[in-house]
């Protein structure tokens, strides 16, 4: 009898080579979807805290463990507050919030939503406001906080995503730097417009700050972020 043709697969066809690839890639697709999801709220987690830990930074409140800053910032953010330019209140936030000012971004500033944190320390009322700029590699952000006067500094801190190590990267790693920002005045003459700014040459030391050297450019940008952010401000800073 004679034997039924039979075919095994073709190993070295190009059409399994062509499958078996495939299947690969959707099974390394799929497995990377599925850590992904499984770390996000991790990872989500980790943003938050340390975007709390920055906000407290700039109330200088600064060197504590995760658990501590979790516990400190729920204890002193009375209101993470919505504002538009205006000054009007959208969103009333929460003590310790995270779901209102605290979720807005670099974009929602543009679109005129504006965070702004309710504070209290040590007794005393303080505003911290956010800010979003551009260094000389990158883009650069932080945290300003106010004193209830709505016109003297109280603390800052400044982050950024690409600057140089040992130049515009110490507007992050310099603490005394961003020290020397305490106590500045807002305003100079002109009540209606931000006077805080960085420079090279420092002519009115109550609302400049010495530039970093060998850093202009980033110097500049942090010049630009604070007044164009905190002039956004101008009509919540201007009420009493």
């Amino acid at each position: 009898m004679a034997e039924g043709n039979k075919k095994g697969l073709n190993t070295n066809s190009n059409s399994y080579t062509i499958i078996y690839s495939i299947i690969i890639v959707v099974l390394v697709a799929f497995l990377l979807a599925f850590v992904f999801q499984a770390l996000k709220p991790m990872q989500d987690a980790n943003v938050a805290l340390d975007k709390k830990k920055q906000i407290l930074n700039s109330l200088n409140i600064r060197d504590l463990n995760n658990e501590d800053a979790a516990a400190k910032y729920q204890e002193i953010v009375l209101a993470d507050e919505i504002i538009d330019e205006q000054g009007n209140v959208l969103e009333k936030g929460e003590q310790g919030g995270e779901n209102n000012g605290f979720k807005l971004n670099s974009a929602d500033f543009k679109n005129g939503k504006l965070a702004l944190f309710v504070c209290k320390v040590n007794g005393q009322t303080k505003y911290v406001i956010p800010v979003y700029g551009m260094g000389l590699w990158g883009a650069i952000n932080g945290y300003v906080a106010i004193n209830a006067d709505k016109s003297t500094v109280f603390g800052t801190y400044f982050d950024h995503d690409s600057e140089t190590a040992g130049l515009g990267a110490e507007i992050k790693d310099n603490r005394a730097w961003q020290n020397q920002f305490q106590g500045k005045k807002l305003f100079a003459q002109d009540p209606h417009q931000i006077a805080l700014a960085v420079s090279k040459k420092v002519e009115d030391p109550s609302t400049q700050v010495d530039g970093i050297t060998g850093a202009t450019l980033t110097s500049n940008g942090v010049t630009e972020m604070l007044q164009t952010c905190l002039g956004a401000y101008m009509n919540f800073l201007k009420a009493h």
